[in-house]
Order: structure tokens, then C-alpha cells, then sequence
């Protein structure tokens, strides 16, 4: 898995400090903001990434069906089927 570029975890912390401030009255630093969201990166990430590959495999599969489907509806019968 791709690690963050520094602009997207400066959004990401700014996001989670915002949130904590706005939704439950917690203020944290942004030293502690950047630790939550490495955490969160780290143990949350794997579960993120991996459903996003198992639902661009379940697209692929499907797409893989359609073009099984079309090759099969073009097969021309010769006396050897």
C-alpha cells in the first residue's frame, strides 16, 4: 500500500482535528493530530485498501463475464463442436 504524499496527510490530520473539535469537544496539536491519523493509516488503512481491491475484482469478474458472454454469442459452429 502507497504511503500518503504530505499534502494529503496535512488535509487528513486537519480533517481529524476538525472533527474531533467539532463532534466531541476534544482539542488536540497537530503533532497529535499527525499521530491519530499515522494510527489510523496504519491499522484501518489495510481493511480499506483491501475492500477496494475486492470490489475492483468484483467489477473486473464482471466485465470478464460480459466479454466471455460476447465472444461466446460470435463463435462460429464448425463440425468439430
Amino acid at each position: 500500500m502507497n504511503s500518503l504524499s504530505k499534502e494529503q496527510k496535512n488535509y487528513l490530520t486537519g480533517l481529524l482535528a476538525d472533527y474531533l473539535n467539532d463532534e466531541l469537544s476534544i482539542e488536540i496539536g497537530e503533532f497529535d493530530a499527525e499521530f491519530f491519523c499515522d494510527f489510523i493509516v496504519e491499522k484501518l488503512g489495510p481493511h480499506f485498501y483491501n475492500q477496494g481491491l475486492a470490489d475492483a475484482q468484483a467489477v473486473l469478474m464482471k466485465q470478464m463475464d460480459n466479454i466471455t458472454y460476447a465472444i461466446d454469442e460470435v463463435i462460429l459452429p464448425t463440425e468439430f463442436d
